[in-house]
C-alpha cells in the first residue's frame, strides 16, 4: 500500500468549499481532464451522505475505460471531513480522506489523503495518484478564486 498526501490553502472558507464538496460536478470539474466521472444510474442529481455507495463509469483522460468506480462514503460531514472507499477492479483499494482546517482571511487548509493498493500495478498508481492530486488542489483554487 502507497499513500499520496497534497494540502493546500484554499482561498475560501471551511463551510464554502464543504458546500462545493457536496455537489458531483464539482467532482466532475477538478477530476477533468485526467479522469472522468460518469453516474452509472445516468443522473448527476445525487447527494454525498454516510453509507451510500455510489457506481460511476471511469475513463482515465476521458478517454480509456477503467473500469466502474465505486465510492462508499463512511464519513461525511463539515466538522468530521469526508472518508470513503473507494476502488474499481484495477485498483481494489483508493481510500481518501479529506481534511479541512479553517484558517483565518476566509481561507482553509484542504488535504487529500488517499491510501492505494493494486497489487503490483500500485507503484504507477501511486505516479498518476500524485499528478492528479496537484492537479485536483490547482483546478480547486481556479474555480474558488471564480476563474473557470
Amino acid at each position: 500500500m502507497k499513500t499520496v498526501k497534497k494540502t493546500s490553502i484554499f482561498p475560501a472558507s471551511k463551510k464554502k468549499v464543504f458546500s462545493r464538496l457536496l455537489k458531483l460536478k464539482t467532482l466532475q470539474y477538478v477530476a477533468y481532464p485526467y479522469a472522468t466521472f460518469t453516474p452509472m444510474h445516468g443522473t448527476d442529481c445525487m447527494s454525498w451522505e454516510v453509507g451510500s455507495i455510489s457506481r460511476f463509469k471511469f475513463r482515465l483522460f476521458g478517454i480509456i475505460p477503467f473500469g466502474i468506480h465505486t465510492i462508499h462514503v463512511i464519513r461525511f460531514g463539515l466538522d468530521d471531513g469526508i472518508y470513503t472507499h473507494e476502488g474499481n477492479e484495477h485498483v481494489p483499494i483508493w481510500n481518501h480522506e479529506i481534511i479541512l482546517e479553517e484558517l483565518p482571511g476566509n481561507r482553509c487548509r484542504y488535504t487529500d489523503k488517499v491510501d492505494i493498493d493494486a497489487g503490483w500495478k500500485t507503484i504507477f498508481i501511486w505516479l498518476w495518484a500524485k499528478c492528479f492530486y496537484d492537479h485536483r488542489q490547482r483546478k480547486w483554487i481556479k474555480m474558488l478564486r471564480g476563474k473557470i
